[in-house]
């Protein structure tokens, strides 16, 4: 089984005893992820801020924490392991299989994090750093420039501040799927605009990022 899955990581194990190890939800049996995971978080932490600080030798600490933020938490994580198929070789207990475990996005990103802190005691620091460069090669790319990638939230609150207006609200409208698999539906307001937008995402915050993108299709729509 770590075969396939090392060819997807492209990173060999010395010793596959690791990976079995940050495979291995605490559900499953007493050795079980969670060190890892703990490790692997703050070893993933800080390589990405060491990444942005050398790409980005222009951008404000606050700008450098808001894209970290953004690259490192559960929902990138958890695509992250969707893109090496992950759910697909976690080790799970009958309870976790049978509510769909191998799919939810927090079981998913704390494999992901104990993966990297499995991979750090394995390799070493450099090791480590080279296949989180490499994992995270694409969305570190997408930072082409600081205000590029300012999110949607970030570009409608400041909007809206430039008009002296008050902040954007989000509301939950709905939730759908199992607790597994929801979907929520989230509306932008910002008063004295009088428009209602609509978004959807697999969480709270993806959902408010789509209103708020939204939002500003609508305002740039009534620009014209």
């Amino acid at each position: 089984m770590s075969e396939p899955l090392a060819k997807k990581l492209k990173y060999r194990f010395n010793d596959p005893h690791y990976l079995k190890v940050a495979l291995t939800h605490c559900s499953k049996g007493s050795e079980h992820n969670e060190r890892l995971e703990f490790l692997g978080d703050a070893v993933v932490n800080f390589v990405i801020a060491d990444i942005l600080y050398r790409q980005f030798p222009g951008a404000t600490e606050g700008e450098l924490s808001r894209w970290r933020a953004s690259l490192v938490n559960r929902d990138t994580l958890a695509d992250l392991a969707r893109q090496f198929e992950l759910g697909k070789y976690i080790f799970l207990g009958p309870g976790e299989i049978k509510s769909g475990g191998q799919t939810r996005s927090s079981i998913l990103s704390c494999a992901m994090e104990a993966i990297i802190g499995a991979v750090y005691l394995d390799g070493g620091f450099e090791a480590t750093h080279e296949r989180i460069s490499a994992w995270y090669q694409d969305l570190l790319q997408s930072l082409s420039s600081a205000a590029s990638h300012k999110d949607s939230k970030t570009v409608l609150q400041e909007y809206v501040q430039g008009l002296r207006l008050a902040l954007p609200v989000y509301t939950v409208e709905k939730i759908e799927g199992e607790a597994h698999q929801q979907r929520f539906t989230i509306s932008c307001e910002v008063e004295h605009l009088d428009i209602k937008a609509i978004g959807m995402g697999t969480s709270r915050r993806r959902g408010e990022q789509a209103a708020a993108q939204a939002m500003l299709a609508e305002i740039k729509r009534g620009k014209k």
